[in-house]
């Protein structure tokens, strides 16, 4: 019984203690990301490049290899 309610009140407190403090800074979605996602082509290139480089990585490899005497 008493665990409980001081585990309610704990959570209580850093709940507001959370809610009230620091400053009140709003975050959008994508605002903590390495990368712009303003521009949707921009984006797209991005995505297509960096996928595209690690699927394509092992074929160059082989393809060095091969060709290598």
């Amino acid at each position: 019984m008493l665990s409980s309610r001081l585990s309610q009140v704990a959570r209580t407190f850093t709940t507001s203690a959370i809610r009230r403090g620091g400053d009140h800074h709003v975050t959008l979605p994508g605002d903590n990301l390495p990368f712009q996602i303003k521009n949707r082509y921009r984006l797209t290139a991005l995505f297509i490049v960096f996928f595209g480089s690690g699927l394509a990585a092992p074929f160059l490899i082989l393809r060095h290899q091969l060709l290598k005497k």
